[in-house]
């Protein structure tokens, strides 16, 4: 497994007592990139409150939910034999913390708004961009961006295929924009100009699984997608999904985003009502009674639970694609607990991040994004700090795509009223 530890950039000073996969962890906490997700909007707009997640939280107890999937699985003498080619939990915190580094300001909205302004550039795609942070734009090297190992930067590649592949331009075409940017989503990929990062990645597979590894799924009328991804990054998955389907719902319930009797209607009667299909059926009712308790120690006790029954549910399978278990082993969730975690989720989206309140301020996100974006676009020496004007001579669009996915939803908005707002802005103003 040495061959996984290597980095793009040889430095020669790496502490051979040192925990490859700790320096991995420490440096993606270090980073500045990395403390700008406390800065970003996770479901809910920052400014509204000081208790629920931004994506720094998130990402920290994405973290401690992959961890504990691996103590699980490490503890069940069922995959004795899967036991070496689990993560150590430096290596699981290593890529769980980073997973969300590549996220724009204003959530999935600032996604969608940069992809529309990259849709003739290559795109723009959160997880994408959290790879070129890894190997090109990160502080710790010049060249090699954090210069994270090769096994760590295999578990940030969630969707392993070259935008070039998998994006369908018919999708934007016709379309009214940027008013309504409903058909900019963007493909999940990796950016074309980081292919050679890709390859560094895949280095060690045999070519014909590698072209396995990167196969896609064509769909019609829609963007294709990939077929597989690494056994560190499944687990990743999976704990990510935990915390956005329960997590996400303690922050609703907490802040009267929903009700008990919108959870009752669309999650509890639906698992009471179908026992034989919902295993948590024998303990929904105390669930319910201490969610919705008004106290946040019973609250926790609930959501503590869930993250513990999830958890529990964990698993390991082997597809029978690949030689290198790294890629045909993968992590996996019990079908009926599967569907329970699908149902918290969707009431997630339906009863929060979709209602009138969350989307107004998501437009309003984008709105900002795209003005910025084709303000510096046509005026880069004017309005592009120094140090991003010679990446703009380098690297043109995307460049101004770097450096606005950087921004915090703070500094985006502050930015953009310094540009636009007449009464704002001064010579003083550093942002």
């Amino acid at each position: 497994m040495e061959i996984w530890a290597r980095r793009q950039d040889a430095t020669g000073q790496d502490d051979p007592h040192r925990d490859q996969y700790g320096r991995d962890r420490a440096r993606i906490i270090h980073s500045a990139f990395f403390r700008r997700l406390q800065g970003k909007t996770q479901v809910l707009g920052l400014g509204e409150s000081d208790f629920y997640r931004t994506r720094l939280t998130h990402s920290i107890e994405v973290a401690q939910i992959a961890s504990g999937i691996v103590e699980q699985l490490q503890g069940d003498p069922a995959y004795e034999d899967y036991q070496a080619f689990l993560p150590s939990l430096q290596l699981v915190e290593a890529i769980a913390l980073a997973h969300d580094i590549g996220h724009p300001p204003f959530g999935h909205g600032g996604e969608v708004a940069l992809n529309y302004c990259m849709r003739n550039e290559g795109g723009f795609e959160g997880n994408a961009q959290t790879l070129r942070i890894a190997t090109k734009l990160g502080e710790y090297s010049i060249h090699s961006g954090l210069n994270l190992t090769r096994r760590t930067l295999l578990g940030l590649i969630k969707y392993p295929v070259l935008h070039s592949a998998v994006v369908n331009a018919d999708k934007y075409s016709g379309r009214d924009a940027p008013s309504n940017l409903d058909a900019y989503k963007p493909p999940k990929c990796v950016f074309d100009c980081d292919a050679v990062s890709v390859d560094f990645v895949l280095e060690p597979l045999a070519a014909g699984e590698r072209a396995t590894f990167m196969a896609v799924q064509k769909m019609e009328g829609r963007h294709a997608k990939s077929c597989h991804k690494g056994f560190d990054t499944s687990i990743m998955e999976l704990a990510d999904d935990i915390a956005y389907g329960v997590h996400d719902l303690e922050d609703a319930i907490a802040l009267r985003f929903v009700s008990e009797q919108q959870w009752r209607t669309h999650v509890h009667d639906r698992i009471k009502d179908d026992a034989a299909r919902y295993p948590l059926a024998q303990e929904i009712d105390w669930i319910t009674r201490e969610l919705f308790s008004g106290c946040s120690r019973e609250r926790k006790h609930a959501i503590s639970y869930l993250v513990g029954y999830f958890i529990r549910s964990c698993s390991i399978i082997e597809n029978g694609h690949f030689t290198n278990r790294l890629f045909g082993l993968s992590a996996s969730m019990e079908a009926p607990k599967r569907a329970e975690l699908d149902l918290l989720q969707s009431f997630v989206v339906q009863k929060v991040v979709k209602t009138a309140e969350v989307q107004t301020l998501e437009y309003k996100g984008q709105q900002m994004v795209i003005r910025l974006f084709d303000a510096i676009a046509n005026n880069p020496t004017r309005l592009l700090p120094e140090k991003q004007q010679g990446e703009h001579r380098q690297y043109g669009m995307r460049a101004i795509c770097d450096y606005l996915a950087g921004t915090t939803d703070d500094y985006a908005t502050r930015l953009y009223h310094k540009i636009f707002t007449p009464s704002s802005g001064s010579v003083f103003d550093r942002l």
